[in-house]
C-alpha cells in the first residue's frame, strides 16, 4: 500500500454525490420518475452494478413508517424528495427508527401545514457534507501517512488502514446515536 495508491482511490470515492436541489424538479414526480431521478444522480453509490438506490418498496416502507408526509395523488413533490435524500444517506449508518426521530419535527411541521423552509435546511446540509467530504479525505491520508511510517508488512497496513476507518466510522455512528437520544427521543418522551 503507497500513498498513490490510496490517493487514487480517495479521488475515486463517491462521497460528494449527493442530489441537489437544481436537479430536483418543482413539478410533482410519480414514484418510477422518483426511482429514475436517483438512479441517475446517485448511481455512483452503488458498490455493485445491480444494486438499487431506491425502489418502490423502500418508497412504500418511508411512506407507512411516516418518514414522509402525506403523498397526494401518487405524486411526489420537492420537499419528498429531499427527505427521501435524506433518508437514503442516513440509512446507511442509522435504524429507521432513528431517522423517524431525527425527521419526525419536519414531517409533522410539513402535515400541520407549518410554514418550514426544508429546501434551506438541505442547502445546508449540502454544504456541511462538501466540507465533510474534505475533512475525510484529507484524515485518510493523513493515516496513510502515519501507518506507512510504522514498519508493518504490507497486508498489516492495509489491514490498519481499513480498520481503523470502520473504527472511526462506528465512533462517528455512535455519537449520531447518542445525539438523537439526547436530542430527539427524550422530545417524544
Amino acid at each position: 500500500m503507497n500513498k498513490e495508491e490510496v490517493t487514487r482511490l480517495i479521488k475515486n470515492v463517491s462521497v460528494d454525490e449527493k442530489i441537489k436541489l437544481k436537479d430536483i424538479p418543482e413539478i410533482d414526480l410519480y414514484m418510477d420518475q422518483v426511482i429514475q431521478l436517483f438512479e441517475a444522480n446517485l448511481s455512483p453509490l452503488k458498490r455493485k452494478e445491480e444494486d438499487k438506490i431506491l425502489t418502490k418498496t423502500m418508497i412504500n416502507n418511508y411512506a407507512k413508517a411516516n418518514l414522509l408526509m402525506s403523498i397526494k395523488n401518487k405524486k411526489y413533490s420537492k420537499e419528498h424528495l429531499i427527505l427521501m435524500s435524506l433518508i437514503y444517506d442516513l440509512k446507511g449508518s442509522l435504524s429507521i427508527n432513528d431517522i423517524k426521530l431525527l425527521l419526525n419535527n419536519i414531517v409533522e411541521k410539513y402535515e400541520n401545514k407549518e410554514d418550514y423552509d426544508l429546501r434551506r435546511l438541505y442547502e445546508s446540509y449540502l454544504e456541511d457534507s462538501l466540507e465533510d467530504s474534505a475533512r475525510f479525505k484529507a484524515s485518510v491520508e493523513k493515516k496513510v501517512d502515519t501507518i506507512s511510517k510504522g514498519g508493518h508488512e504490507e497486508f498489516e497496513k492495509k489491514f490498519l488502514l481499513i480498520s481503523s476507518i470502520i473504527s472511526m466510522s462506528n465512533m462517528y455512528r455512535r455519537m449520531g446515536e447518542l445525539l438523537i437520544d439526547e436530542f430527539f427521543a427524550k422530545e417524544k418522551e
